[in-house]
């Protein structure tokens, strides 16, 4: 596969023989995200190889709770990791194998509570500078509409509202749509991203290359739109390639590894010492509307936390270190 087109789904035949197949089919039709997918199926692939590739059947509550335990104690995995191993297991076992078990007794991860990695305004500044379009620009909309890799690069021409100042999140984490600010220094440079895409688009259809992967949902719900200009993406791969799951020859979005060596790059050449990566201009964006004296409701909105404990981390980090505390050495 493509690393262009990694995250569309791969190909799972119609009647899948095997098992692994068979839970990839069962979670599409359940409508579970694609990222929930590979997610899912990366940890029982994880669990089977542990337990030295017995067949998931012959296996119950020990075997998990092993699984679980060597986790924590030696892999030494977050609790977020944890769970997250911990629930595709009760999804794999419970409802799709229809399989139960008691409750699992396993030992915890350990708890380590980290604040975000925020630059400063004149860090983000930084680094933007040392970037050349289209990953700047990828940049500046991650610092200025608080936007996570994958949503920047899965933006489409009819997601911009330059009328309204504000641009769509479709389909982001939790399988969920928002709105959030865009800023008016982008305008223009966006308007000549915009014009590139569709130049894409125009040698695309002279040229035989197939309309725009949208996801299955979508697919449904628009049938036939994918070859409109509205639903292309804002920032094309440089070349088409194949979908892993039709083989129809597409061309898709900028592959996230690529902006995340820019930035990396970038954060070096200025001389950053602190780990950052695309990430962090979200992080700084919701620490800025903060500082600014923004309702965290209105920011938790924006970024698009179910949870507004989420957005609290934030207030962590916002103004000085330490809680906002200011140092004696620095009273007057």
């Amino acid at each position: 596969m493509s690393s262009r087109t990694r995250d569309i789904p791969v190909y799972v035949p119609e009647k899948p023989v095997k098992l692994l197949d068979q839970f990839r089919s069962w979670l599409r039709a359940n409508h579970y995200r694609y990222q929930t997918e590979q997610t899912y199926v990366h940890w029982v692939v994880t669990y089977i190889r542990y337990h030295s590739l017995r067949h998931p059947r012959e296996m119950s509550t020990p075997e998990i709770e092993a699984f679980l335990t060597y986790l924590a104690t030696q892999r030494q995995c977050s609790p977020a990791t944890q769970k997250v191993a911990l629930n595709s297991l009760n999804c794999f076992y419970r409802k799709f194998l229809k399989i139960d078990f008691p409750p699992l007794e396993f030992r915890r991860s350990r708890q380590y509570r980290r604040p975000p990695v925020v630059f400063t305004d004149q860090e983000a500044r930084a680094v933007i500078e040392q970037l050349s379009d289209p990953f700047k620009l990828m940049a500046e909309l991650m610092y200025g509409s608080g936007l996570r890799v994958s949503e920047t690069l899965r933006l489409r021409i009819k997601d911009i509202d330059f009328g309204q100042g504000q641009l769509i999140v479709r389909e982001g984490k939790g399988n969920k749509d928002r709105i959030t600010v865009l800023s008016d220094q982008l305008h223009d440079r966006l308007k000549l991203q915009i014009n590139l895409a569709s130049s894409y688009y125009k040698y695309d259809r002279q040229n035989g290359v197939g309309p725009a992967w949208m996801p299955h949902a979508l697919a449904r719900k628009y049938s036939g739109e994918a070859s409109q200009l509205g639903w292309q993406f804002i920032f094309p791969s440089n070349e088409p390639a194949k979908d892993p799951q039709t083989g129809i020859i597409r061309r898709h979005h900028h592959h996230p590894d690529t902006i995340r060596k820019h930035i990396k790059k970038a954060a070096q050449e200025v001389g950053l010492v602190k780990l950052c990566g695309p990430h962090t201009f979200r992080h700084s964006f919701a620490t800025r509307l903060l500082e600014s004296g923004y309702d965290i409701r209105t920011v938790q909105e924006l970024l698009g936390h179910s949870d507004v404990s989420t957005t609290e981390r934030y207030l962590h980090v916002m103004n000085r270190g330490g809680l906002g505390v200011i140092s004696p050495l620095d009273r007057g």
